[in-house]
């Protein structure tokens, strides 16, 4: 059993963890980064993403603060608007059916922008999110649903930025590191048992963070806590991430909360591989269903496709794709709207029919009854609002009336050719229950105490979401709460007086 010490263990390799080595390490502490991956698997599910972040922002002067090289024809041609921290709070309530921890959700929207900034300031690069958060209508682009900027080359970039980061700044990282158990002591957490080429050994610190992402790619407790049917959906990051963190925090008295039911789930491509790949992160994504109907095996309609914007809905339609019978669905489009979709449906592997007319599409989309299929189309395109007028950018109210499940915008008939369709399942991106902590990441026990020299921040704290999902809410809570928990852990470190002495026992 080999063993070695430190202040501050992170466990865990994404966005949250690498923003906790960061800041522990900028606040004086000895800091080893573990990432179970091996290094060119690295990033955790924050490298799938397409790295967007929700900040609150006031226009083109708080963009600017993080993406200084703005051009001024797209200032020109841009309207960023606004997002106040009125209006997050107010997204990430009504999502979560308002069961999101209050004192969390404050903590995310009110250091949202400056934890931005802190990236930026760190060598992360980033740009407006044109092509998913603003369509170009009638000549300019316009902002909706919160997100203005992402990091330059999606979530890669992200992580390949922060590592470059870490390591300038002298935090040790440890790939193929897989942690087992925490050390628990009579005065707290005392570090981590971990495995690396098959032997285990045993690495001490006074302050742990565990940022090591949910349950989602463990296919026994998708089943045992979202329940039957789970073990079937496609998990669209990383394989790594099996709850280790979560078990090893239960297993010395941590508290479990939030919904530990429900997850963050998409429309996927149906023939997509079991788990992400991560030279193609986003290729297997399906999000412009709004400006579709959706169709399963029946050739029924079973949601709203337009209740809102694709960010507001994007992350519970999986769970209602996977609800149908097969598990898959279709997205059927006409010419009208072919231009908006996102350049993954045309993607290499994308399940793709096209048609010049209805019928021979209804004939082409495997396992759909073309009977009623038909029959829901020839209804929804009679229930269109014709006379309002269809816009992107914003809730455009062209709804239709008078059907059993309504659409309630961007409801274009379908009825222009050439006609496509679109095969989709389940993806599964990452759980809502996990860990309790409070605002200052310190993890609770049952009795809401906290463990001493233990912190958390990332996918598996719990209490954040619950439903359903804001898009581009997770990296920017990562990066929130995976600032503050390396703060505290090293400022815990050197209250308790063991900063860089941390002895073998």
């Amino acid at each position: 059993m080999k063993s070695d010490s430190y202040d501050v263990i992170v466990v865990g390799g994404g966005n949250a963890a690498l923003c906790a080595a960061l800041s522990a390490r900028e606040h004086g502490a000895k800091v080893l980064l573990l990432e179970r991956a091996p290094e060119d698997q690295r990033g955790g599910n924050s490298a799938y993403t397409g790295g967007g972040f929700r900040m609150v922002h006031h226009g083109v002067e708080t963009v600017k603060s993080v993406v200084p090289d703005l051009s001024e024809g797209e200032i020109a041609n841009t309207d960023f608007g606004e997002y106040t921290e009125e209006a997050y709070l107010d997204d990430l309530g009504r999502v979560t059916q308002w069961y999101c921890d209050p004192d969390l959700a404050e903590t995310v929207v009110r250091r949202s922008t400056e934890t931005v900034q802190w990236l930026h300031g760190r060598g992360v690069r980033f740009v407006p999110r044109f092509g998913r958060y603003a369509f170009k209508h009638e000549g300019k682009f316009k902002f909706f649903g919160g997100t203005v900027v992402e990091a330059a080359g999606g979530g890669r970039g992200l992580v390949q930025a922060e590592y470059t980061a870490a390591e300038k700044h002298g935090v040790k990282i440890r790939y193929g590191a897989r942690a087992l158990s925490l050390l628990n002591g009579r005065k707290g957490i005392e570090g981590v048992v971990v495995q690396c080429d098959g032997a285990e050994e045993t690495l001490r610190a006074p302050a742990v963070v565990l940022a090591s992402g949910g349950f989602e790619a463990n296919r026994e407790w998708r089943t045992r806590y979202l329940g039957p049917g789970w073990d079937m959906a496609k998990v669209r990051g990383t394989r790594y991430n099996t709850g280790d963190g979560i078990r090893m925090a239960l297993d010395v008295g941590a508290q479990p909360f939030g919904q530990w039911s429900g997850c963050h789930s998409v429309s996927w491509e149906r023939y997509a591989p079991d788990f992400g790949v991560l030279d193609r992160p986003v290729t297997a994504s399906r999000n412009g269903y709004p400006f579709s109907i959706m169709v399963n095996a029946d050739g029924k309609r079973f949601v709203d496709e337009g209740a809102d914007f694709r960010n507001y809905t994007y992350a519970k339609y999986g769970r209602a794709v996977l609800q149908q019978p097969g598990s898959y669905a279709w997205h059927v489009f006409d010419a009208q709207v072919e231009h908006l979709l996102h350049e993954e449906y045309r993607s290499k592997g994308t399940t793709k029919v096209q048609a010049a007319t209805i019928e021979e599409l209804a004939a082409r989309m495997e396992d759909v009854h073309p009977g009623q299929f038909l029959k829901t189309v020839r209804e929804f395109n009679a229930a269109v609002k014709r006379e309002v007028p269809f816009n992107p950018n914003i809730k455009d109210g062209k709804c239709t009336v008078g059907l059993e499940l309504n659409k309630s915008n961007w409801a274009n008939p379908i009825e222009k050719p050439p006609f496509t369709a679109y095969a989709v399942t389940c993806g599964i991106t990452f759980t809502f229950g996990g860990l309790k902590i409070d605002t200052s990441t310190h993890v609770l026990d049952i009795a809401d105490a906290p463990l001493p020299g233990l912190f958390a921040a990332g996918e598996l704290v719990g209490g954040l979401f619950y439903f359903n999902y804001p898009g581009s809410s997770g990296l920017m809570a990562g990066a929130v709460f995976g600032r503050i928990a390396g703060r505290e852990a090293a400022q815990y470190v050197k209250a308790s007086g063991t900063a860089e002495a941390a002895v073998s026992k």
